[in-house]
């Protein structure tokens, strides 16, 4: 995938994705926009712990990734992510990209209707980690699932600014260390 077609998905992620969240919770519940992003949430103590977390899983899911069961992986993450050339600055855009766009998309907008395991399980799917033809991959699904249940379980107690941070410091480790690799 060329770096611009990277960049495209990753705004795609961040304007498009939220707009369903927007749209529904205001026609639905008349919650107005700027309150979905729950400011009063955005504190040191809540992305401090967000950041925490995703830094800390993200090492976690990249040991558990090295396992020699994830060799025969027909498509490996690792590569497709280093063959990308991602400068620092890149993987920094793509993960806020990320972590704000989805995180809008799935917990501040389907995980209001659907509760935080079944959009837990519809998270990690969409990514392609629970897949039925590739039990590999379903085992990284496994990997990944505990920290998209923490991260769903805490924008319930500490809100949408945890779920962005964890989500962005996960992606972050993972894009820059990826990147790196040899």
């Amino acid at each position: 995938m060329r770096k611009s077609s990277l960049y495209i998905l990753g705004i795609i992620t961040l304007v498009v994705f939220p707009i369903p969240t927007f749209l529904g919770l205001w026609f639905m519940e008349g919650t107005m926009p700027e309150t979905i992003f729950e400011f009063e949430y955005l504190n040191i103590f809540t992305v401090g712990l967000g950041l925490m977390l995703g830094i800390i899983y993200a090492f976690i899911a990249l040991w558990i990734m090295r396992a020699p069961i994830f060799e025969k992986l027909p498509v490996r993450v690792e590569k497709m992510v280093k063959d990308m050339k991602l400068s620092f600055w890149d993987c920094v855009f793509l993960s806020i990209c990320a972590g704000l766009g989805e995180e809008l998309l799935f917990r501040s907008g389907i995980q209001f209707y659907l509760g935080p395991i079944i959009t837990t399980i519809i998270f990690v799917a969409i990514h392609g980690y629970l897949n039925p033809f590739n039990w590999r991959m379903s085992l990284y699904g496994l990997v990944v699932l505990p920290f998209i249940f923490l991260i769903s379980y805490g924008f319930d107690i500490f809100g949408l600014w945890f779920a962005v941070a964890a989500h962005f410091a996960y992606d972050l480790v993972l894009f820059t260390s990826m990147s790196k690799e040899d």
